[in-house]
Order: C-alpha cells, then structure tokens, then sequence
C-alpha cells in the first residue's frame, strides 16, 4: 500500500475513466513532406521497373561510373578487440601486405612510465581509439600500433613518440 498524501497537488486517476487514444501517423518521416518527383522522373522510373532483373542490377555500377562517384573506403579495424574471424580476415590482409612491401607497421616497443599520459595522447591522435582503448593497446607494449602505412606517415609517427618518450621501430 503506498500513500501520497505528501503530495499536496496530487489527484487520483479516476478508475473507470478509459486511457486516451493518441492518433499517430501512418509513418513517421523526420525529414518532414518530400515534393513529389517530376514527370521525367516518374517516366525514367517506370522504363527502369520495365527492364529485365539482369539489365536492372547492371543500373548501379553504371550510375556509379558514369557520375564518378568515390568508392568507399574499407576502414581498418585491426587493433580493435573482435571475434576469431575478425582477427584471421586481418591476419590475411597483413600477409598480402607485406608481399607487396609498400605498406609498413609500427611498433610501439617500450615506453618511459613517466611518459606514459603523453604516450596515450599521441597514440590517440593517429588512431581512432578512445582513451581506454589507447591505454590497454600502450600497457601491452610491445605492441604493433598501426599496420599498413605508408613509409613517410610511419616514420613521422615514430618521431612523435621518440618526441614524448617512447621507443618506436618501423616493421615490414
């Protein structure tokens, strides 16, 4: 049994009242009305549903193509804590890697302790790691911090942690 009395501007819901009904839309489109298609639209879509399954698949690739649009880019997340098949899929991608010998990995070795705050910083600058991420990857050293740079970005990153106190080497 509870009491609120305490609440000096509390009413009781009346028990036989029904609970209100709320009319929502059919669904719902946070971007608000879209202005209907033009004809030439609406024509060009009726001559795509026309088409044969076949000719229609080959419709993105050529759109893709013909506006020249940039293919998006694979983001890498090795480093990141994933599944068994996460960690072969990349454990592949190193081997290709190192065939083609352009692609370099850097290597945290060790570290001075007091350094260590500015060491994590600096890693997470040239990774996209949170704070806790950047000091489990940095206490595990040696570790390989980045995989498959370039030789230019390696070294640069390298001279930053010789610059805050840590021991960086550059591996094929």
């Amino acid at each position: 049994f509870q009491s609120r009395s305490f609440q000096p501007d509390f009413v009781p819901r009346d028990p036989n009242a029904k609970p209100k009904r709320y009319k929502y839309p059919a669904f719902y489109d946070p971007y608000g009305p879209r202005p209907s298609p033009s004809d030439k639209i609406i024509q060009l879509a009726e001559k795509i549903a026309a088409l044969p399954t076949a000719e229609r698949n080959q419709i993105g690739p050529a759109l893709n193509e013909r506006t020249r649009h940039p293919r998006m880019q694979q983001i890498s997340v090795e480093g990141i804590g994933m599944s068994s098949q996460g960690g072969t899929a990349g454990a592949t991608k190193t081997e290709e890697k190192k065939a083609e010998k352009t692609a370099f990995d850097v290597k945290l070795e060790k570290f001075d302790t007091a350094a260590k705050i500015k060491i994590i910083k600096e890693v997470r600058t040239f990774t996209s790691l949170g704070l806790k991420e950047a000091k489990e990857l940095v206490e595990k050293a040696p570790v390989v911090l980045k995989q498959g740079i370039t030789k230019e970005e390696a070294n640069g990153i390298i001279e930053k942690l010789k610059a805050v106190g840590g021991t960086a080497v550059m591996e094929r």
